[in-house]
């Protein structure tokens, strides 16, 4: 989504009471009668001293050594918020300016979103965004701006990569991630109406989606989601729930010609992506 074209994206007791009288001795018991409580209980000692060892060898491995506590499982970490999530990633997202002719011989500028996506600052965006561009321009989350040039392109999937003039002092590559299903948490990050580093969240809504665009045709294997993208959004990165990229936004559907999201939004899966930036640029 560019600005300059829809997209068909108990109580206590009391004390025992004290005797005052003096105690007395018990009486003597004979030898004979002492015996058999004796022997009863030297055979109690015995039953507890097997079971102590029956327990001991229940609780051991077949090893002999005791079986060690389960260690606490990772499932139990606590996952990111989505601001955690927004911060990790900002540093990864670019914003795109473009100049280009107009019908008329003019000039028009337009906008969208990026995303660094490799140590050597490639930037992945949506190829509509710079289609037929005259300068291109970045900014990175650090305000660095310079220009830019399209250096891999892919018209099937809507995916361009741009190779800045100037990197950043500090440059932060986005994590990539695969695979994705419906239900799943998805955060988008773009500067969808202008509005810089916009984050909003949803769901992935369907997977292996194919749609008609105005200026891309065909686009086919694409993730639809419904968190809110608008014009300017495009190019931006589509987050998974541990903060991983895992697809670029490139189109949002709406039955009007008005261009404005209305809770379906589509992505092009990040390996294909990635692979789509590395074929030789074809504008």
């Amino acid at each position: 989504m560019q600005s300059r074209r829809p997209v068909d994206a108990a109580p206590p007791r009391s004390p025992a009471p004290v005797s005052t009288e003096p105690e007395q001795a018990p009486a003597p018991v004979p030898w004979h009668r002492r015996r058999p409580r004796t022997l009863l209980a030297a055979a109690a000692a015995l039953v507890l001293l097997v079971t102590a060892v029956a327990a001991f060898q229940w609780g051991a491995s077949t090893s002999g050594v005791p079986a060690a506590k389960p260690s606490p499982s990772k499932s139990a970490e606590r996952p990111p918020t989505i601001a955690e999530i927004h911060d990790a990633l900002l540093p990864s997202v670019v914003s795109v300016h473009v100049q280009a002719k107009d019908k008329q011989g003019g000039t028009e500028e337009a906008s969208g979103t990026g995303v660094v996506t490799n140590a050597d600052g490639t930037i992945l965006t949506a190829l509509h965004v710079v289609r037929g561009a005259t300068l291109i321009e970045v900014v990175f989350a650090d305000g660095t701006r310079t220009k830019a040039a399209v250096t891999g392109s892919d018209p099937s999937r809507d995916i361009a990569s741009l190779t800045p003039a100037e990197l950043p002092e500090l440059l932060v590559p986005a994590v990539l991630g695969s695979g994705g299903a419906i239900g799943d948490t998805v955060i988008a990050i773009g500067d969808q109406l202008g509005l810089t580093g916009s984050t909003t969240t949803g769901v992935v809504s369907g997977l292996n989606r194919s749609i008609k665009t105005e200026d891309a045709g065909e686009l086919d294997g694409l993730i639809q989601f419904d968190a809110a993208v608008n014009p300017g959004s495009s190019g931006g990165p589509l987050v998974n729930d541990r903060g991983q990229t895992i697809g670029i936004v490139v189109a949002l559907a709406n039955p009007t010609d008005a261009g404005t999201f209305i809770g379906v939004g589509f992505a092009v899966p990040i390996a294909a992506a990635v692979a789509g930036g590395t074929r030789p640029p074809l504008l």
